[in-house]
């Protein structure tokens, strides 16, 4: 009797096993895809936070210091902005601050090392400073760059599907600020809680087309810039604006497809480009940390002058033709 049951009881532990299995799995993958799809404003809100503390954490206002003249301030405007279209929560204090330590860190090691090896001397000291200086800040800026450019090729490709979605719900009956709640909730990060950005705004009193316009401004791609003028001058002078978006999501994914083309095409250039461009003041500034004499020593000469300011030409001007050969408009 024993031995009859006992391929039985086999198979009912390997049938349990595999039902066991099949749910934990079905629940991690689900949690995992959940995740992918969720963007960073729904999992704020879901986590407790009102929708007007997830929008202030989310919108990365920084409080710029009233520093200098119009220019300074409009500078400082714009070196804001494209840290928020980097996606860097750290203010733009912080970030200066850090590069600040940084350089007076690389500032203090060359230092040391001047000591055990030369002689001090102001050009010395002068030399190694803008050398600690030049480091970090070409470092911050590559980074800075790389992100921003990585997060608008991600909101460039999600864009077309969330046109689709919009244009779905509109066909349904929904009007434009469901809709683009809707693709909100649908679309994950960037672009959803960027949409998500754009119904608080429209809900806390904003004009529609401002808060688009914010919107654009707060990617910088000119996809969002198509995106935001099209919907708000229909917004303004009406029309169908599923067919505009059907129209502006084949031109959209059309233009993926040739910088697509393009980028795989120019990618050895541009790599290329940005090696020459950072290589040359990373290569001075670490000579001037490592050893500042090699430059100082030819402040006397007069032909060192004429040499600088020839091969400085010669940089930006190389810099120039590269950005035209590897940059297309398309």
């Amino acid at each position: 009797m024993n031995s009859a049951a006992e391929p039985l009881i086999y198979v009912l532990v390997f049938i349990a096993v595999a039902m066991l299995t099949q749910a934990a799995a079905s629940t991690v993958f689900s949690s995992s895809d959940r995740s992918r799809r969720i963007n960073r404003r729904l999992t704020l809100m879901e986590s407790g936070m009102s929708r007007e503390e997830a929008y202030s954490a989310l919108i990365q206002v920084s409080n710029l210091p009233e520093l200098g003249n119009r220019q300074i301030r409009e500078w400082l405007r714009q070196l804001d902005l494209y840290r928020r279209q980097a996606n860097v929560s750290m203010p733009l204090q912080q970030i200066a601050i850090i590069i600040a330590a940084s350089a007076l860190g690389l500032w203090t090691l060359s230092l040391i090392n001047l000591l055990v090896t030369t002689n001090l001397s102001v050009t010395s000291l002068v030399m190694t400073l803008i050398g600690a200086v030049t480091l970090p800040f070409v470092a911050t800026y590559l980074w800075l760059s790389t992100r921003r450019r990585r997060r608008m090729k991600q909101i460039e490709d999600q864009l077309p599907m969330a046109l689709d979605i919009m244009n779905r719900a509109l066909r349904a009956g929904h009007p434009v600020i469901a809709a683009l709640q809707l693709a909100a909730s649908e679309i994950g990060d960037p672009l959803g809680t960027e949409f998500g950005l754009v119904v608080d705004e429209t809900i806390y009193g904003k004009e529609f087309s401002d808060a688009l316009a914010n919107f654009a401004q707060r990617i910088g791609s000119p996809e969002c810039h198509f995106f935001a003028v099209s919907v708000g001058i229909q917004a303004q002078t009406g029309g169908n604006l599923g067919e505009i978006l059907d129209g502006l999501a084949v031109v959209m994914r059309g233009r993926a497809t040739l910088g697509r083309r393009v980028r795989s095409l120019s990618s050895e250039g541009k790599a290329t480009a940005i090696l020459i461009s950072a290589l040359v003041p990373m290569v001075a500034a670490g000579q001037m940390l490592i050893h500042p004499t090699i430059y100082s020593d030819k402040f006397n000469d007069p032909s060192f002058w004429p040499a600088v300011q020839v091969g400085c030409l010669i940089y930006f001007v190389g810099m120039f033709i590269i950005s035209r050969i590897i940059n297309f408009k398309y």
